[in-house]
């Protein structure tokens, strides 16, 4: 009697695996479809956190400019130069938005570079770190005034030719000094890290970082200088938006000039022979 018993709850057994299976695959399907919502949620989420990390920039730069004199504009660096020697940007700004060559460009943090090429929707800028680019500085705690040159490493400045009984020393903050009149008085621009005594030489040198953060910044500002802004016509710079960054180094220059001198850019993306605003 047993084994007629036990074939007949075959059938019941057969259909009690047969719903196994399907809840088996259904539970398949609702992980597989589980995951695929995780992965978007983590992707949103990193998008949001992304999000927020960018608008604490923009805060920051905003709060920075609230403490500035001086008209500004923000602006969004939309390129940055990939040739060897070469530290430049593109930024999304141009004539359209009275942009003018030698306009100094700063971030949250400190003095970035310059404007050297205006187009009519955007601008190229010469960051301070590239070795054709100089900013008349002083030491904000003794008031020495010489210049910082770009040492082309894309990360430190120099101040060359220091005399060798400079009151300068490691920690010192510098400021721009405002001479020449292209860069805006009292702005952060670096601090001393090193300083270097060459043996049997009457001077000295000193290297410094930025406190910008030059690889970091995403939004910048444009500074107008009132001095510099009613001159703008004679600080035009030619550039060469196409071409190799020359790899040679410019000539010294005295700290009351601030200067850029001819180069070319990696920024190939600009527009082709666009004549650059007066």
């Amino acid at each position: 009697m047993e084994p007629v018993i036990w074939l007949s709850t075959i059938p019941q057994k057969l259909e009690h695996i047969g719903s196994d299976i399907q809840s088996h695959k259904q539970l398949l399907r609702e992980n597989a479809s589980l995951r695929r919502k995780n992965l978007m949620l983590s992707a949103r989420l990193l998008r949001y956190r992304a999000l927020e990390e960018e608008n604490q920039r923009l805060r920051r730069l905003l709060s920075a400019a609230s403490t500035i004199h001086h008209r500004v504009l923000v602006a969004t660096i939309i390129k940055a130069s990939q040739a060897p020697y070469s530290y430049q940007i593109l930024i999304n700004k141009g004539a359209h938005d009275g942009i003018y060559p030698g306009q100094a460009v700063i971030d949250a943090h400190g003095v970035l570079g310059q404007v050297v090429r205006v187009n009519p929707e955007n601008s190229i800028a010469l960051l301070i770190t590239d070795p054709h680019n100089g900013i008349p500085v002083q030491v904000n705690r003794t008031g020495l005034q010489t210049v910082a040159l770009g040492r082309g490493d894309g990360q430190t400045l120099t101040l060359p030719f220091l005399p060798r009984n400079a009151d300068i020393k490691v920690g010192d903050l510098l400021m721009s000094s405002g001479m020449g009149g292209r860069f805006p008085e009292g702005y952060p621009v670096g601090r001393v890290v090193k300083i270097k005594h060459p043996r049997g030489d009457h001077f000295m040198d000193a290297i410094a970082e930025p406190l910008a953060h030059l690889n970091r910044s995403r939004q910048v500002l444009l500074v107008w200088n009132a001095t510099n802004r009613a001159n703008r016509s004679e600080t035009q710079l030619p550039i060469n938006l196409h071409g190799q960054h020359p790899q040679n180094r410019p000539n010294r220059q005295s700290p009351d000039n601030s200067r850029t001198t001819s180069k070319r850019s990696s920024l190939a993306s600009s527009p082709k022979n666009v004549p650059a605003h007066r």
